[in-house]
């Protein structure tokens, strides 16, 4: 590298030819516009380059010397920027992705100052060691809460709802009946899938039964009022069912009949009774959806001595389960039903009672809001040669009793229900007239009670209730008693004989 000479002015004059030289004043003014110019290059070299590697040539009169230390010292300057410009970008390699959290607070309040308390940034990372929020699954299947209060509908949105017991029926071969090998049968499989509603609709009430029993035989205990057992099992009956008008809903008022009351007794407004340690309840209780009615029952004891009572009533209605189905005769049912609840009896206090089924209440077939369908199934030998037939639905229930085994009408009637068959009777109260609209809007032909009468709003509607029961429009059914002093039981499932088997649709795992 070969380094620049600057010559003086004199030098300059002296070297120009004869026939060419200028004036000693004109070679200095020269001189100096081209100072000026070599100064403007460098002030715009150094614009450009940042300020930095610019060399600042001296005037003319400097030595090369000085213009070499220059040279070097911006040459350094140049190689200590490159090296520190290394040291930052490793060092940002080396951070890690996230910002601690302190780094992080501090972003977000700057963040806040400046936009104001609604700013957020699109996506905030997480601080450090704190958890990931789950999206939520909109797949993810409901459970039921505890107290239950979900409705069924809700818990199977495919429809498929829990199906109950299947048996096969009995074989009747040998007197020409039909009943077996139908579970193995194409055209009673093909017959079956035309009746897919009214079995999901009997199968919603029936899972209703179940949660709710299950439920209310976990809360219960003794001293509890029968006020405050109704309530809370309709309360949870019309959530569960998802009430909705004549549609779905409650489909007989709740029984807690005690000891010598066998049925039908549910409390009136103001009533105080208490279900005690050493009473025999009966939990007596049913929903409907599309008029489909589920009624089942059980007996609730908490004294272990009433034991062989609850036994017995229990095997005689898985008897007269067993016994039924397409083309059975319904007294051979009651004379099976009776024969197993006479087999056992009762020791209580030193003395032995034997246990006798109540022969005037009976099981009964359904229909289409209409819970007494015509068809009755006796609990004793007896009672008439009437078939079974295919796809009807029944209600086997038995009643057993360390008294006579006969009930009556007694006590405060709290029961009533619409004539499922009765035509256009003349009315002359306004009132009764008035009430009857009430029952047709909110019951239909279905059982009620005057505790919902007192719950829709009505006063005052007592003389109206009688001259409806006095006309034949509506029936009471007051409670049903043995003798003072006894104790009675009952068991009651819901049953379906459909085409390939029977099913009953409100066994659980509790009876």
């Amino acid at each position: 590298m070969s380094a620049a000479v600057v010559t003086s002015t004199e030098e300059k004059t002296k070297n120009f030819p004869p026939s060419v030289e200028k004036s000693k004043d004109i070679v200095e003014k020269e001189d100096r516009a081209a100072s000026e110019n070599k100064k403007k290059k460098k002030k715009n070299k150094k614009k450009t380059d940042g300020g930095q590697g610019s060399v600042n040539v001296p005037d003319g009169e400097n030595d090369i010397d000085q213009i070499l230390r220059e040279i070097n010292s911006v040459s350094g300057n140049k190689k200590a920027s490159n090296a520190k410009s290394k040291q930052k970008a490793g060092a940002k390699k080396k951070e890690p992705a996230t910002k601690p959290a302190s780094a992080t607070a501090a972003a977000a309040a700057a963040s806040t100052a400046a936009n104001g308390p609604l700013a957020a940034p699109a996506t905030a990372a997480p601080a450090e060691g704190q958890p990931k929020k789950k999206k939520a699954n909109k797949n993810e299947k409901l459970v039921q809460t505890d107290p239950p209060s979900v409705p069924i509908v809700d818990l199977f949105p495919d429809g498929n709802f829990p199906v109950g017991e299947t048996q096969e029926y009995v074989n009747y071969d040998q007197d020409g009946r039909t009943a077996s090998n139908r579970m193995t049968n194409p055209e009673k499989k093909a017959l079956e899938t035309s009746y897919d509603d009214m079995y999901r609709d009997i199968r919603i009430g029936a899972e209703v039964h179940r949660t709710t029993r299950q439920y209310f035989q976990k809360w219960v205990k003794a001293g509890t009022s029968c006020m405050d057992i109704c309530n809370t099992i309709e309360s949870m009956n019309r959530t569960l069912i998802k009430e909705n008008g004549l549609s779905a809903g409650l489909a007989f008022p709740t029984g807690c009949s005690i000891n010598h009351c066998a049925a039908h007794y549910t409390p009136n407004a103001g009533d105080t009774t208490v279900v005690n340690y050493s009473d025999v309840c009966k939990i007596d209780f049913g929903v409907h959806v599309n008029g489909r009615v589920i009624d089942c029952a059980f007996t609730l004891t908490f004294d272990e001595k009433y034991d062989k009572l609850v036994e017995a009533v229990r095997a005689a209605t898985n008897t007269g389960i067993k016994e039924a189905g397409i083309d059975a005769r319904l007294n051979e049912i009651g004379a099976a039903i009776q024969e197993t609840m006479e087999s056992y009896e009762l020791e209580l206090d030193g003395k032995t009672y034997p246990i006798k089924p109540i022969k005037n209440l009976n099981g009964h077939s359904i229909a289409p809001y209409q819970i007494h369908a015509g068809k009755t199934v006796p609990i004793v030998k007896g009672g008439e040669r009437v078939f079974m037939e295919e796809n009807e639905v029944y209600a086997i229930e038995t009643f057993g009793s360390t008294g006579k085994g006969v009930v009556r009408d007694d006590m405060e009637c709290s029961h009533y229900m619409k004539q499922f068959d009765v035509g256009h009777i003349p009315l002359r109260l306004a009132k009764s007239k008035q009430l009857l609209s009430v029952i047709n809007k909110n019951f239909g032909t279905l059982a009620f009670c005057r505790r919902w009468v007192d719950r829709i709003g009505e006063t005052k509607y007592l003389l109206a209730l009688k001259d409806l029961c006095d006309k034949g429009l509506v029936e009471a059914y007051p409670p049903l008693c043995d003798s003072k002093g006894c104790y009675t039981a009952q068991f009651e499932h819901t049953i379906v004989l459909r085409p390939t088997c029977k099913e009953v649709v409100t066994r659980g795992s509790d009876y």
